[in-house]
């Protein structure tokens, strides 16, 4: 084996760790985040509960929020490993996995060995794609698919094969079939976009005119739609299309909302630990236009970020969708590194972020007017224990290190951090914030399943409660003789209740009759 190859198998290698890492280390360690990883897998619980697999149902209200396709993953999943995180988060993981290894190949194909297989490293080390692998939701699925559809254009563009217009399709429909309209509304922006101005406007609109291809995408997307109509309804066109799709857009829902420039933070926090290579690529703008690849990455990437600044509601997970085309160019600039220490900095800030992060909480608990949000704060620097600083500070040190020394790659220190990073949030921070946030509500929830309890929440929305205590939760005003699921702040609107479980502002009680 020469060096050449030698030095590829360890990138190999490195890529597989990276995607272990990101994506499989704890996942079954930390409960279920409410929201989002409560209301996915409780409406799976329920599919199977109902005996219906076509209807998402979330404690018993139609959930008309996203397309079935991750419910059926899950569904699938938890049918072989049972109701536990891990199996709700599985297939995510799987998912990010493949989204990783797309990327991977398509830069090796476009580019080069060494290259894809940093791309695939810088993918899977990214903190933004790290997260929501692990989550419980559509977000990693629904990525993977805009991913493999942009792929795909890139290439018919590039060779004019029917066959990427084959793949773009389907993967636009089970996209489609995943989160809905946005799976195909940034694969053909952008590629619009950009046909347009490399003058090959009639080549797009070839393909997308293809017979076969929205054959191919009608087939894989409508059925299910089509099934949903016929029982629900218009309730489901009013919920889904225009309440969950058109009104986001229009305006700020469940007060996810922002400014303008929302997005510039959170996409240097999506980009650690590479957010510092982003300002060598903003710098390199004039050299992208003249590349195609360059070029197409970039109107990704920017189409994603303006539409998201204009969208009425804001999430950080939005920027996922064109993250990948910033990725890209991240990873064609890393060989052109040479500061030792400068692309280092992000990381040893959020490194020392998270070791001052118990002092930042005991801070924020001492001026904050909440009553559950002070006690909670409160009750959280109790878990970072001495383990969790230890890692931290030995991170911070081995980083030091690496910005001092001249004896590695530039690139492959980046890596090295990027591992520190994707332990230090899996490993120490994710666990800290599931004991604190969401282990109430799990204890709760045992609870009231060992003592067969109907809960009722109120003033609280957690919906991971019902999957442990493995029934639908009704929300609303507490009656007579109710045990409920409130915080604390509001026990004294419930005279004479009785304690059954209290912990970091949560508690269940029971309302007198």
């Amino acid at each position: 084996m020469n060096d050449d190859s030698a030095y590829l198998l360890r990138l190999r290698i490195f890529l597989w760790l990276s995607i272990a890492l990101s994506f499989f280390f704890n996942l079954s360690a930390v409960p279920l985040f409410d929201v989002d990883e409560g209301a996915f897998s409780e409406a799976t619980r329920e599919m199977f509960e109902r005996g219906d697999f076509i209807s998402p149902y979330l404690n018993g209200a139609p959930r008309f929020d996203k397309p079935i396709l991750i419910y059926w993953l899950q569904a699938g999943s938890v049918a072989l490993f049972g109701f536990e995180p891990f199996a709700f988060r599985l297939p995510s993981a799987l998912a990010a996995s493949l989204w990783v290894l797309a990327v991977s190949a398509f830069v090796r194909k476009v580019r080069s060995a060494q290259l894809g297989y940093y791309a695939g490293i810088v993918t899977a080390l990214c903190l933004a794609v790290s997260v929501i692998g692990k989550a419980a939701t559509a977000d990693a699925l629904l990525n993977l698919f805009i991913v493999v559809s942009m792929f795909a254009i890139y290439l018919y563009y590039k060779e004019r094969r029917t066959a990427y217009v084959f793949i773009a399709f389907a993967a636009m429909g089970l996209g489609f079939l995943t989160k809905g309209p946005i799976a195909v509304l940034v694969p053909g922006v952008v590629s619009v976009l950009f046909f347009a101005v490399r003058g090959e406007w009639r080549a797009w609109l070839k393909a997308v005119t293809h017979p076969g291809g929205i054959l191919l995408f009608v087939a894989i997307a409508l059925p299910w739609y089509v099934l949903q109509y016929q029982k629900e309804g218009q309730a489901f066109i009013e919920g889904f299309f225009f309440h969950h799709n058109v009104d986001r857009f229009q305006g700020s829902m469940e007060q996810h909302g922002g400014s303008l420039f929302y997005y510039v933070p959170v996409v240097l926090f999506a980009a650690l630990p590479f957010s510092a290579v982003f300002f060598k690529v903003a710098l390199r703008w004039r050299e992208m236009l003249r590349d195609d690849l360059m070029l197409y990455c970039l109107m990704w990437f920017g189409f994603v970020f303006v539409f998201f600044s204009l969208s009425g509601t804001k999430l950080p997970h939005y920027m996922n969708y064109g993250l990948t085309g910033l990725i890209v160019l991240i990873t064609l600039y890393l060989p052109e590194l040479k500061s030792r220490w400068l692309t280092l900095i992000p990381v040893v800030l959020l490194l020392v972020l998270l070791l001052a992060l118990p002092q930042i909480l005991t801070y924020g608990a001492q001026h904050s007017s909440d009553v559950y949000l002070r006690e909670l704060l409160i009750a959280a620097p109790d878990y970072f224990g001495n383990v969790y600083k230890g890692v931290l500070v030995l991170f911070i040190v081995l980083t030091a290190y690496l910005m001092l020394t001249q004896r590695f790659n530039p690139a492959h220190k980046l890596f090295a951090a990027g591992v520190f990073a994707v332990v230090a949030i899996s490993g120490l921070l994710l666990p800290v914030l599931g004991e604190i946030l969401q282990r109430p509500i799990q204890e709760a929830a045992l609870l009231a399943r060992k003592e067969n309890y109907t809960v009722v929440m109120w003033h609280v929305d957690a919906p991971s409660f019902s999957v442990y205590a493995q029934r639908p939760t009704l929300k609303r005003a507490p009656h007579a003789g109710d045990v409920v699921l409130t915080k604390k702040k509001y026990l004294g609107e419930l005279p004479g209740h009785e304690v059954l479980y209290s912990k970091n502002g949560i508690a269940l009680v029971k309302f007198p009759g």
